[in-house]
């Protein structure tokens, strides 16, 4: 009971910071294109950081750990798909997109590619902002559920009450400071979020060759004693299966190619071309680390808690993360870096937000609306947070 007290004094610490850090950042914001897309001035720094705290939500923290402990090495393919697709859009798309949204003038990515395509931007604008819209509605009530059922495992809070907690941290700073405060936080989130896959696995090693009576002194033991479908890179399958194996997953390279408007709108945010490869370096190093220590912590945790881990107090598998950090270090220290696994859908949930706002906004009310295409920026900003409000 202490620890928990003391998990949730510190969770509550950082989450109040994060809200002030939010609202600072959107005392900024001075105009609409601020409030939807940082007045397109962002870091590279700053929009590589974003969108790797974005794109990996609770994947990076709760997922893929999760998957590597269920699965073993044959999950390296789902790995190897993230990051080549990541590391492609990096390397190709990022600087196109923010040197042709700077051309047409762009705020979100649907009017991105409605200028692109001017004979049919009015199709364009409706069909896909409707779409977003209608789509992240759920997407941000999934955030808000894995928030819930993180908090309901790591403290037993009631769900629904955990969902509550969630959207109250995330709501106020959006709807004042729009894109900008949502950027700002998702830097802070990333460095927590990376900070944790570093120092995790590092001990996570050290702990299992100083610790006896554990399932395995070491990843590769576990790995054998799990069975030889988890040291099988095709889990132990043959023929055909091989090959959907392999192909199911890379496939996931092919979701980072500008399929994901939250991830791209970062693109388009970036100042300049030298920004753009600053960002590039960044975002690239920053997913080969994260990557390589996500696969890890669930290796570790196969080695701490054995493949039917209910034996020994993991419950759920996507929750091997935590319980791992919980058992290799101080309560204060696990408590730190677990608030990594609640930042990375904080970071989704609020970048969704925002970006469903933006949409509404730019793509179905100010069309439909010749009075807003000439209402002042103080208005425009007024009706975009009132906008973000009601969503």
């Amino acid at each position: 009971m202490e620890n928990q007290i003391m998990i949730l004094a510190i969770m509550a610490t950082y989450i109040t910071g994060l809200m002030l850090w939010g609202v600072y950042q959107g005392r900024k914001v001075k105009t609409e294109q601020d409030y939807a897309i940082a007045g397109r001035k962002l870091p590279g720094w700053v929009a590589a950081l974003s969108e790797r705290a974005t794109g990996e939500s609770s994947w990076a923290l709760l997922g893929l750990p999760g998957a590597a402990y269920a699965f073993g090495l044959t999950e390296i393919w789902t790995a190897v798909g993230c990051v080549t697709g990541i590391v492609t859009a990096w390397a190709l798309l990022a600087w196109r997109l923010s040197d042709e949204a700077d051309k047409l003038d762009a705020h979100t990515f649907t009017s991105f590619i409605a200028r692109s395509h001017p004979d049919d931007a009015r199709w364009i604008r409706m069909v896909a902002s409707s779409a977003i819209v209608f789509f992240f509605f759920f997407y941000v009530g999934a955030q808000f559920l894995g928030g819930g059922k993180t908090l309901h495992a790591l403290f037993n809070i009631n769900p629904i009450t955990g969902m509550i907690i969630t959207a109250v941290i995330i709501v106020p700073y959006t709807i004042y400071g729009g894109f900008r405060s949502v950027v700002y936080t998702d830097v802070v989130q990333a460095i927590v979020m990376i900070i944790a896959l570093i120092i995790g696995p590092i001990m996570g090693f050290i702990y299992l060759s100083q610790t006896p009576g554990l399932y395995a002194s070491s990843v590769s033991q576990a790995l054998e004693q799990a069975g030889p479908s988890f040291t099988s890179f095709t889990g132990a399958v043959s023929g055909f299966s091989i090959g959907i194996v392999i192909v199911g997953g890379f496939s996931w390279f092919f979701g980072y190619l500008g399929g994901q408007p939250q991830l791209s709108t970062r693109f388009m945010a970036i100042r300049d071309r030298k920004q753009a490869k600053q960002a590039r370096n960044i975002g690239i190093g920053w997913t080969l680390i994260a990557y390589i220590g996500a696969l890890s912590i669930g290796w570790i945790g196969l080695a701490i808690f054995g493949p039917e881990g209910s034996a020994t107090g993991l419950t759920d598998r996507e929750f091997v993360m935590p319980k791992v950090l919980l058992t290799i270090f101080p309560a204060p220290l696990a408590a730190v870096l677990i608030t990594g696994a609640i930042a990375a859908m904080i970071s989704t949930a609020d970048s969704l937000l925002i970006l469903s706002s933006t949409e509404l906004t730019e793509n179905l009310l100010k069309p439909a609306s010749k009075k807003m295409q000439n209402i002042s920026n103080k208005q425009q900003l007024f009706i975009s947070r009132g906008i973000t409000a009601l969503l």
